[in-house]
């Protein structure tokens, strides 16, 4: 492998041009192989394991490959790491549609028909090699990690290093008797190049050239005497062989471009470090500050607790913009026209897409300064009654009856109305209500009692503020008595209006009062009530039942 890499480096050096074409067109796809191969646009990802690349998987949108390839590498790696486990005990089982490769009692991945496809083989055959390659990977996982193993090759790491050293001085001996063989032999035969009497290329220029060609000869032996060195040495060790394929990648190209970087926005370079430094201490200090505001420790006058949290993002986003604005002429390329483009069309896409961003966090900021609901708030908005859950500068996060989450715009909220349940519960008391209908036969101040004393009868209910009825309305057949009572607890009121509800049936049924709603066709030879020995009828659960109901405004109980 190392002699392969070695003479591909060479070929690309010497022949860079004509490698190029030919290797671009020897790595596309054609129209042709896509037609002949459907899944050849499958993308993939590698599982690899020490450098060493075992097999390529493919995925799906919920599981992309990549992701996929991780994870089944990090499962053979915690297997190989386990030394109970044999290297032999890797096999194949059948599971219907797809196979699993397993490792004990343990899957390490799942086979399907569509990546045995991509192979061009069956599945069962693709699965029996590569659990073949994944019980090699896990012997050559372990041997890698052997004390005796790692010895030797740190020796052979060390012997490589003296060879390099070797080398390198070798080759700079070579370069200088070259170098002093080339001018005593040839400079003196070397002539000005030119046209009858015009001179187009000094000697001077020619010998310098020649030797700048030796120098960058001498160099470039040096080089990949040295990619041979790291090459053999990083591949020694298990966790630096990833490293032997990529050396070109991973140091050549980024020190280049960091390099002539740095070098040319140094001074604009210092100006911003400084810069950040002092952002990022001002940003702390204004934390600092709205931090002990939230907390209670610093108190400001008409200004809320709950503010800080928001005051502080104002300011932070105040301050990162003029941070933006001071530093924009010294960050590297600021001045090009390119860099003036891109930054015009993010501008304009920005504009143009930001709208609604823009909305919701002037809503967002709004809401908070208005204080319309605090996080805890049972409220309803639009259509939606819940908790408020979390306050956000984009939306507003609430928890329903159902145990739902819902995501409302702030925009939604600052552009449609409020009902908070809660705001007013604990100083004044929520008032909770409940209608029925009442025909005319019936004694309306025995109707108001046993309203009232179903409000009594539940538990959560104030005593003060008292309860009171409503007659709301004089219907064609029966009378709208509204019962009123006050709670607390704005989060108990579902519950509130379930139980007020049962003790209005229990009290109408002890004294055979009918309820009308919804609708009234005509008298019934007998009440529409639920006798007292069947409140309980199956499968409804027995309980206390008073043995002499009480009165209802001095009436008694009829019959």
């Amino acid at each position: 492998m190392m002699i392969e890499r070695v003479r591909w480096l060479l070929i690309l050096i010497l022949l860079s041009a004509a490698s190029g074409g030919s290797l671009a067109a020897a790595g596309s796809v054609q129209p042709a192989d896509l037609d002949l191969h459907p899944d050849a646009t499958v993308a993939t990802a590698a599982v690899e394991v020490d450098g060493r690349v075992l097999f390529r998987v493919r995925g799906v949108s919920s599981f992309p490959a990549r992701e996929r390839a991780a994870a089944i590498t990090e499962r053979i790696k915690r297997l190989a790491g386990d030394p109970a486990l044999p290297a032999d005990s890797v096999r194949l089982v059948e599971s219907g549609g797809y196979s699993s490769i397993m490792a004990g009692d343990r899957r390490i991945m799942a086979l399907f028909d569509s990546d045995a496809r991509i192979e061009e083989v069956a599945r069962e055959t693709l699965g029996l090699a590569l659990c073949e390659r994944i019980g090699k990977a896990i012997d050559e996982y372990r041997h890698d990690r052997d004390t005796q193993v790692l010895q030797r090759r740190g020796l052979e790491a060390a012997g490589a290093t003296a060879a390099l050293a070797t080398m390198v001085t070798l080759l700079l001996w070579l370069a200088r008797q070259l170098n002093g063989l080339l001018e005593r032999r040839f400079r003196s035969r070397i002539h000005h190049l030119g046209i009858q009497s015009f001179e187009i290329v000094r000697a001077e220029s020619i010998w310098a050239g020649l030797r700048a060609a030796l120098s960058a000869l001498r160099m470039l032996s040096i080089l990949i005497v040295s990619f041979i060195y790291l090459d053999f040495v990083l591949s020694r060790f298990p966790w630096t062989r990833w490293l032997a394929g990529n050396l070109t990648d991973f140091a050549l190209r980024p020190l280049r471009l960091i390099g002539e970087g740095l070098i040319g926005y140094f001074p604009d370079l210092i100006f911003l470090i400084v810069l950040a430094l002092l952002v990022r201490f001002v940003l702390r200090l204004l934390r600092l500050f709205f931090d002990a505001v939230a907390q209670g420790s610093v108190t400001l006058l008409h200004f809320e607790a709950e503010w800080a949290r928001p005051t502080y993002k104002i300011a932070r986003f105040a301050l990162l913009v003029l941070a933006v604005i001071v530093a924009y002429p010294y960050i590297p390329g600021s001045e090009s026209a390119a860099f003036k483009g891109v930054t015009l069309m993010l501008g304009v896409v920005v504009s143009l897409g930001s709208s609604s961003i823009i909305a919701n966090l002037i809503a967002g900021l709004m809401i908070t300064y208005r204080r319309a609901f605090r996080v805890g708030d049972r409220v309803r908005i639009g259509e939606v009654t819940g908790d408020v859950t979390q306050v956000r500068l984009q939306v507003t996060h609430l928890r329903t009856l159902k145990n739902e989450e819902v995501t409302i715009p702030n925009s939604q909220i600052l552009n449609g109305h409020v009902m908070n349940y809660s705001s007013l519960a604990k100083k004044q008391g929520l008032i909770l209500h409940a209608t029925v209908g009442i025909g005319y036969e019936t004694p309306w101040r025995q109707v108001e009692a046993m309203l009232l004393q179903a409000a009594a009868r539940t538990p959560g209910l104030l005593a003060e503020p008292t309860p009171f009825v409503m007659h709301k309305e004089l219907g064609d057949f029966c009378v709208s008595y509204e019962i009123n009572a006050y709670c607390n607890d704005a989060r108990m009121m579902e519950h509130l209006y379930t139980e007020l509800r049962r003790n209005i049936l229990d009290l109408f049924n002890e004294y055979d009062v009918q309820i009308m709603t919804p609708a009234y066709e005509g008298d019934p030879k007998q009440p529409k009530v639920v006798p007292r020995d069947q409140w309980y009828a199956a499968p409804a659960v027995s309980g206390p039942v008073d043995d002499a109901p009480a009165t209802a405004s001095g009436t008694q109980r009829p019959g």
